[in-house]
């Protein structure tokens, strides 16, 4: 499955008939999506059915789990409804909720199937930024609050009426939430990450607009939904956790919000255990977790960017690279031995005519895209014959 390509929604539903009973209530899909790390907004794992042939970017498991979310919300419902159902129902749900009447409204109705203008909806919920550009020198480039969508819909399938202030509620109670719990710690340049990232994922409010005096406790405490509390209560772990210590007055902050939400002590310490756990098991990989400079961050993206997009057509390019002996030698002998100058020349030369035959890899045809040639050499020996279409629906899987 390759979610940066059309068909994957369809793809996707292919897989999952076959595993409906993958999570038997809404309990085991909260507890799963949690230790997947969608619920804190952050995309380590994917659906056990679903098995990717290349390793996917962390907007494209964004977009899986989303869909995946939403799909067993859906059958924890409707245990009976088949795919097309859902499309519709989950297309009706974002209608509803008005978030496909901004700017890329003509884009989203241009295809003709429900999945393929659900697809670019998905993309329009996943992405902060819409340019290549922003993406590269952006680490944060995925909506960390995603796990708004599945209450809301979850809530939308029983009570569909006010659903947009509700939506308008949730974010609210979310930002006040990890503010306080930001403010009842000192601070360092992680949790300024972490509050442009949630500041910059709000979709129904304006977080320049909110007061944050205090104000949001009394909503709280009327808020009677369980997942939505138990949702604010891990958001808030999250907050304190990501530096991997707990001092006193975060302590006394988590056990006073959760004590507001009508959680018990042990049902707390619990949220405390299992965030604890996947900041040790994922800090490595949790975007931001890392610090480095803007040139790093640079090339960092690039190469996850060109290594994508390399594995994706290594089919074209091995036969593009069959046509051209010389270049192939030259490559070949990069992997052991520096290239002279006139060498390094002819390989550029040649590669970029390679990749104006390839329009998904024009980035290379950007001013600077010659920066990018060394992580394409490095990249050769990894080519590997690649299925065409990787969101193609087998006999079998219809």
């Amino acid at each position: 499955m390759n979610p940066s390509a059309s068909g994957w929604i369809d793809k996707f539903g292919s897989l999952a008939k076959s595993y409906q009973e993958t999570y038997k209530d809404f309990n085991t899909l909260y507890f799963g999506l949690r230790e997947t790390g969608f619920v804190y907004g952050i995309h380590t794992g994917l659906p056990a059915f679903v098995t990717p042939e290349h390793k996917l970017s962390e907007d494209e498991k964004a977009k899986i789990n989303l869909l995946n979310a939403l799909y067993f919300t859906f059958i924890d419902k409707h245990t009976d409804g088949n795919f097309a159902d859902f499309l519709e129902c989950i297309f009706k749900f974002y209608e509803t909720l008005e978030v496909n009447q901004a700017s890329f409204l003509g884009k989203i109705f241009t295809g003709s199937k429900t999945s393929s203008k659900l697809e670019k909806l998905i993309d329009s919920r996943v992405y902060l930024e819409d340019n290549i550009i922003s993406k590269t020198f952006n680490s944060f480039i995925t909506n960390s609050l995603l796990f708004i969508d599945v209450l809301l819909f979850k809530r939308y399938l029983t009570k569909a009426e006010n659903i947009e202030k509700h939506a308008q509620k949730l974010e609210y109670l979310v930002i006040n939430v990890t503010y306080h719990a930001l403010n009842s710690k000192e601070k360092n340049k992680k949790d300024e990450k972490l509050a442009q990232l949630l500041a910059s994922s709000l979709s129904f409010i304006d977080g320049d607009n909110q007061n944050f005096d205090g104000s949001y406790r009394n909503i709280l405490l009327a808020n009677d939904s369980k997942w939505e509390n138990a949702y604010l209560l891990d958001m808030a772990c999250l907050t304190v956790w990501e530096d991997n210590s707990l001092e006193y007055k975060e302590s006394e902050f988590i056990y006073g919000i959760g004590k507001d939400l009508g959680f018990a002590h042990e049902h707390i310490q619990e949220a405390l255990a299992q965030v604890t756990h996947f900041f040790i098991e994922n800090a490595e990989t949790i975007p931001f977790l890392k610090d480095q400079n803007l040139a790093l961050q640079f090339y960092d993206n690039m190469g996850r960017l060109v290594n994508r997009l390399i594995l994706r057509n290594s089919k074209r390019l091995q036969k593009e690279l069959s046509e051209s002996a010389e270049l192939v030698a030259l490559l070949s002998k990069s992997t052991v031995k520096d290239l002279s100058k006139e060498e390094k020349k002819k390989v550029q030369r040649q590669l970029l005519d390679i990749f104006k035959s390839i329009p998904s890899l024009a980035i290379f045809l950007l001013p600077g895209g010659a920066v990018l040639l060394p992580i394409f050499i490095k990249l050769i020996p990894k080519l590997l014959p690649s299925s065409f279409d990787e969101n193609r629906i087998e006999q079998s899987e219809k």
